[in-house]
């Protein structure tokens, strides 16, 4: 008898651990994959950029389609400025500008290294009336031709709250504010803003993190995805609100509880 019961509990464990698998196999991981079904190219892609001296830099957490004159286009109408390179003079500036509380729509940002590369555009805009504080994204080319048939670039969009040292060269550099995700969102709302976002998604990007660190010790927290906006072609100012595509109930699901455990965090 006692054997019996053994048995039958052996194969309800069994039975178990089979519809376990079933799950994962055939219901969560097919879920989580077709996540990437708009730009499957780029699921097997490392999600982090890497300063020059290889440390793990800025999470990709933004990305757009169409071409180099589209993001240009785009990005200007938006209200952002190409950012300058940095150099010995423009490192001045951005400290005189700090000084003397005025703004630098030119500031230079610190180069981030993709794929082995450093970016190949970089944009900000200014908020209040000193350089210490402004919006600023780079952008890799990371698809010559993506889902759509246009070109893809994935982004690191952060949010400088102040001017300090380097911790690991003594340059001048801004320091970032923690939640990349809100500066995912501010310069997504700001092409929408225009007309220049034609479709919206996410994609998987790094993991949820909560205590990530960039290339100069900063800190950031991010729910791991990375939203890309389709952008409308030639300037054509979109009118009507853009398409938005949802996740899979799964990310859905997890986009939630982040929210959730945010506030719980107080963050």
């Amino acid at each position: 008898m006692k054997r019996d019961r053994r048995f039958k509990g052996f194969l309800i464990a069994v039975s178990l651990l089979v519809v376990a698998y079933a799950l994962s196999a055939y219901v969560v991981l097919p879920a989580m994959w077709s996540h990437h079904e708009h730009q499957s190219s780029l699921a097997v892609r490392s999600m982090v950029t890497r300063t020059k001296q290889g440390i793990p830099g800025d999470a990709l957490n933004v990305g757009l389609v169409g071409n180099r004159e589209d993001v240009i286009r785009a990005m200007n109408l938006a209200g952002w400025y190409p950012a300058d390179p940095i150099t010995l003079k423009s490192s001045i500036e951005i400290i005189g500008s700090v000084l003397l509380n005025r703004p630098d729509p030119d500031a230079p940002v610190s180069n981030l290294y993709y794929d082995g590369r450093k970016e190949d555009l970089a944009f900000e805009r200014p908020d209040g009336s000193s350089a210490d504080r402004r919006h600023h994204v780079r952008f890799w080319e990371v698809l010559k031709k993506g889902a759509e048939g246009r070109p893809v670039w994935l982004g690191s969009a952060t949010f400088d709250q102040g001017v300090g040292l380097s911790k690991y060269t003594g340059q001048v550099t801004h320091h970032i504010a923690p939640d990349i995700d809100v500066e995912r969102e501010f310069l997504v709302s700001d092409l929408q803003h225009v007309g220049m976002a034609e479709s919206i998604y996410q994609i998987s990007g790094i993991r949820p993190t909560l205590n990530g660190r960039n290339g100069e010790g900063d800190r950031y927290y991010t729910d791991g995805e990375i939203w890309i906006v389709q952008l409308v072609t030639a300037g054509e100012k979109q009118e009507q609100p853009p398409a938005v595509l949802a996740p899979p109930p799964l990310i859905q699901l997890k986009d939630t509880a982040w929210k959730n455990l945010k506030k719980v965090l107080g963050n």
